[in-house]
């Protein structure tokens, strides 16, 4: 970790706002969902589905906690992560010519993580608690493609813009 390195605050713009107000709203969805639904669901519920949708893993009811836990929990951290964008890691080295630009651009990746894992740890908790009311699922062959192409597309478009960024 550089500790030379500027210490500037970001500005928000329009979309990281928009950002920020889905996340939270993802997480608030996730919470009353499982909320208003825990006292129904029966003793045993589903924790682990395989890649066509179908639960392979059964837990207490209890259990319908840990995503919502998780997702809060990660939320917050990264988000008190991006008030600090001169410790994010960066490929170059930040000067107070390039800072700005970088850590707009550095913060407004962890921004969109934050709510990606949101989005899925939310549709991830509907599916826990659908399923133990007896909805099936068929996330046909492209929901694991989709997730795992995503973790590897994003880390590639962030690499090829922040060169460009940089140049």
């Amino acid at each position: 970790m550089n500790t030379k390195r500027p210490r500037i605050k970001v500005p928000f713009e329009t979309v990281d706002i928009i950002i920020e107000i889905i996340a939270i709203t993802l997480l608030i969805l996730m919470w009353s969902y499982t909320i208003v639904n825990y006292f129904e669901l029966p003793d045993t519920i589903a924790t682990h589905f395989n890649e066509a949708g179908e639960p392979d893993g059964f837990g207490g009811k209890q259990t319908v906690w840990i995503i919502p836990i998780i997702a809060t929990v990660m939320y917050i951290g990264l988000f008190i992560l991006n008030k600090y964008p001169h410790m994010h890691n960066y490929m170059v080295n930040i000067t107070e010519e390039n800072a700005l630009k970088n850590y707009k651009f550095s913060t407004r990746i962890v921004r969109v993580v934050n709510f990606l894992c949101a989005l899925l740890m939310t549709y991830i908790t509907y599916m826990i608690v659908a399923s133990a009311f007896g909805k099936q699922f068929n996330l046909g062959s492209w929901f694991v493609p989709l997730v795992i192409g995503i973790s590897i597309f994003l880390p590639i478009v962030i690499f090829v813009y922040m060169r460009k960024l940089n140049k």
